[in-house]
């Protein structure tokens, strides 16, 4: 029997959450002679691996040192939407006299109550990745460390796995940022804001990636003065640049006082405060807070793993070194997620741990390279993006073309009073082929799959824009980029062809 982590704070849903994804009265189960599939890591690709091979019928064995379900579940996308859907409900209440809705004085956020809310529906998700339910699909789950002892066999608990295959599904953490003086005045991270029952009144929030953003903007509109930090010129640099400066727009407006290229000297303690040292543009300043949130990235996993008597190559920063089918440098052994991929997203880490079901159980022939995967940060407005980038494109030599259509002039985004954003899509010049695409919208995370499936099925514009899409309905901008497109084709000489035609038909 297993110790069962404790997940703060200690209530009724937190307990539900537990019993179910590491039971404190589970016992490890006697190992087999032999297992087909040893996962370790019981995230998204761990769990997605481990019910697939089961399914197949494979015998399989699943090891978590914490909890089942991974970030995604207990401390990143389910905790994290419900917050910002309930920050979204604040929003929309600040903004009802826009739509003519009068609402009377003294509203306000009640946030333990939000804060109660996510963890009641995290709670009542948990049943998909519990325990019970991979043991009833025939997975042998063993909670505890899991160290490699040799090229084919991993110890938990006194137990050796002997394995045909295995995954290695361990995820990825939040990073430390090496910022002197700042755990002693200690910060949150995403793995530990969900537990906070009362509202920071002042929240410094360093990292201005997507989770930064994301979580700045939800406790701004429950009522915190936030500020926040980034070390480049705009938001969520990994994003096309008017997506960022819309977001940018949305952030401000939501009263986030943005120190962008600040960097962060050093931190400490002056009483009730926790003062961050920032030096911007050659100046000095001191910002004050009474708690600290840092998102600045993700570490891999790969510690205490024992990888090197599996002769298994990693890199504390990368992760586990994987070829473009997740083969790892032993041929037994496969990797997946967030270990051993820069897409450090849930449905990527879905995507490849197929690959990984395929690859390690049959034939190895899928291939990661090929899959196009695209993400979303949960901003308001949210910023949807596949493919390549112009400046990527341009990068690795390709000549594109690109088409935006803005949703200021989209008619379902003017009578929802969300005309800040646009579709702007890429294509491979002279051809209708699609490269990339980003959208700027309320639920560009919707919208997009529109453009994924389009380029996974390798249809071009063309074939969006022969699409009937519902009217009056946001997505249709994607149609009129498309349609952009194909009055590109109508050429003077075309033109003047139909022209003829026309005349002749009279």
């Amino acid at each position: 029997m297993t110790e069962a982590p404790q997940v703060l704070p200690d209530d009724v849903y937190n307990r539900e959450l537990v019993s179910r994804i590491h039971p404190p009265d589970w016992a490890n189960p006697e190992p087999a002679a032999c297992y087909n599939l040893v996962v370790i890591g019981a995230g998204t690709a761990g769990l997605v691996t481990a019910a697939g091979a089961a399914g197949l019928g494979a015998k399989v064995a699943l090891v978590e040192r914490d909890l089942l379900g991974g970030d995604c579940l207990n401390v990143g996308c389910v905790p994290s939407k419900a917050l910002i859907r309930a920050a979204r409900a604040s929003a929309e209440v600040r903004d009802a006299n826009d739509y003519g809705v009068a609402v009377p004085p003294g509203a306000r956020v009640d946030f333990p109550a939000a804060m109660e809310r996510m963890r009641r529906l995290r709670a009542g998700i948990s049943p998909n990745d519990s325990a019970q339910r991979f043991r009833g699909l025939g997975v042998d789950v063993f909670f505890g460390q899991a160290r490699f002892t040799g090229p084919d066999s991993v110890e938990v608990g006194g137990r050796i796995l002997r394995f045909a295959r295995a995954v290695i599904a361990t995820g990825a953490r939040a990073a430390r940022p090496d910022v002197p003086g700042l755990a002693e005045a200690g910060y949150l991270t995403n793995e530990t804001v969900f537990s906070l029952t009362e509202l920071p009144r002042r929240l410094a929030v360093i990292g201005a990636g997507p989770i930064g953003c994301e979580l700045a903007q939800a406790f701004a509109r429950f009522g915190s003065a936030v500020s926040l930090v980034g070390n480049r010129p705009q938001v969520m640099p990994r994003e096309d640049r008017d997506a960022a400066a819309l977001v940018e727009t949305a952030l401000r407006h939501d009263g986030i006082d943005l120190l962008l290229t600040a960097r962060v000297l050093r931190a400490d303690k002056q009483g009730p405060d926790t003062v961050l040292h920032l030096e911007r543009d050659g100046q000095a300043r001191e910002l004050r807070a009474d708690t600290v949130l840092v998102g600045v990235g993700r570490a891999p996993n790969v510690e205490g793993l024992n990888l090197e008597a599996a002769g298994v190559e990693y890199d504390a920063k990368q992760g586990v070194k994987v070829d473009d089918r997740l083969r790892t440098s032993n041929r037994r052994i496969f990797a997946a997620g967030d270990v051993c991929s820069r897409y450090k997203f849930t449905h990527a880490a879905d995507a490849m741990a197929r690959l990984a079901i395929q690859n390690a159980l049959f034939f190895p022939t899928g291939r990661v390279s090929a899959l196009i995967i695209p993400w979303c940060t949960y901003t308001d407005p949210e910023v949807a993006h596949v493919g390549l980038s112009e400046e990527e494109a341009k990068k690795q030599g390709i000549d594109v073309r690109t088409f935006v259509q803005e949703l200021a002039h989209v008619d379902r985004a003017i009578l929802d009073g969300e005309g800040h954003g646009f579709v702007k899509v890429h294509v491979r010049a002279g051809t209708d082929k699609i490269v990339g695409a980003t959208i700027v919208a309320r639920h560009a995370g919707e919208m997009i799959s529109t453009v994924t499936l389009a380029m996974t099925a390798g249809l071009g514009l063309g074939a969006l824009a022969k699409t009937i899409f519902p009217y009056p309905t946001q997505a249709e901008a994607i149609k009129r980029v498309a349609d952009a497109y194909n009055r590109t084709r109508l050429t003077p000489f075309v033109k003047r062809l139909f022209e003829k035609w026309l005349a002749w038909r009279r």
